[in-house]
């Protein structure tokens, strides 16, 4: 179906000055989505500048195509790819920024036919990239109570997972859950504790989107791309949306940033030291970003986002 669904990108500005745009510089916008942080990109570049766009979600692609730029392409595909893309370009290690802003897009959430939100009715589905893969009705259908308790509790911190997992169970035992308000409405009757701020079945959607799209395994594959993507020099921009993202990217760049780590009273000089770790910290932590309340009082969305920055370090 077309979309007409108005989205504000979360840290737009803020994200995009990150990264030290240079006007010829060649770009990679990891997260196209609707095209905010790319159109904002293309009007800080000459004509020599290039910018490449990713995105798994169809309708992200359909969206791109509108975009009638030399300068611009777009590619159908998991940002996790990245680095394959780009050695097909002769790019590796040429990219002097790349922009990802993680998570569900808000157009994904807002359209019912997408089966993101419990909002709205819709078939229960929640792929990013509706061309491949089971969806979240497939995957409940099959799955154990063992499983789908996992799930809610690693990804959603559902803390009432196991009774959840069973009501699913044993509904479709009798008839599947094709819809997203069938899930919705069965999670909120086995949940024994209302939050008044929240809907029973926030975390749990949120869980099984994050499984059926392997989010998290895609986001670690992409970061590790990032450091064969970027050039020396070069400058990594990240959007988290919930504390399971922002961990995986606060401890990557701890982990390419730090220096050595060596147990006290080890005895080596400062020089066998720099030697045996000289290959050791690829990135500098270049900072980090919460959205204002101006921001978070326009765009609600934007309450629970995180920006990080770093920067890749000559070898």
């Amino acid at each position: 179906m077309s979309e007409n669904y108005l989205h504000t990108t979360v840290l737009l500005d803020e994200a995009v000055k990150g990264l030290n745009l240079r006007p010829d510089g060649v770009y990679l916008d990891g997260t196209f989505g609707r095209g905010g942080h790319s159109r904002l990109i293309l009007s800080k570049l000459n004509a020599q500048g290039r910018l490449f766009a990713i995105d798994r979600d169809p309708a992200a692609i359909e969206a791109a195509r509108a975009i009638e730029d030399a300068r611009f392409t777009i590619i159908h595909g998991p940002f996790s790819a990245m680095a394959d893309y780009m050695a097909e370009r002769d790019l590796l290690g040429r990219v002097d920024g790349i922009l990802l802003d993680l998570g569900v897009s808000s157009p994904q959430l807002d359209d019912p036919e997408r089966g993101f939100s419990f909002m709205r009715d819709g078939p229960l589905d929640m792929r990013m990239d509706t061309t491949r893969g089971q969806s979240a009705a497939q995957w409940l259908a099959q799955a154990s109570a063992e499983d789908i308790a996992w799930v809610l509790k690693t990804f959603g911190e559902e803390r009432f997972a196991k009774r959840i997992a069973q009501a699913i169970v044993a509904r479709n035992r009798q008839q599947p859950m094709t819809r997203t308000r069938e899930l919705a409405a069965l999670i909120a009757d086995a949940s024994p504790f209302r939050d008044k701020h929240k809907h029973p079945a926030t975390r749990s959607f949120q869980a099984i989107r994050i499984y059926i799209n392997s989010e998290l395994e895609e986001i670690e594959r992409a970061l590790d791309s990032a450091l064969a993507v970027l050039a020396p020099g070069g400058r990594l921009s990240v959007i988290s949306f919930h504390s399971l993202e922002d961990r995986l990217v606060k401890h990557f760049i701890r982990q390419h940033s730090r220096g050595p780590q060596v147990p006290a009273g080890l005895p080596l000089t400062e020089a066998q030291i720099a030697a045996q770790h000289q290959d050791r910290r690829q990135l500098k932590a270049a900072g980090k970003m919460q959205p204002s309340a101006r921001e978070i009082n326009d765009n609600p969305r934007a309450r629970s986002s995180v920006l990080r920055f770093a920067e890749k370090l000559a070898p």
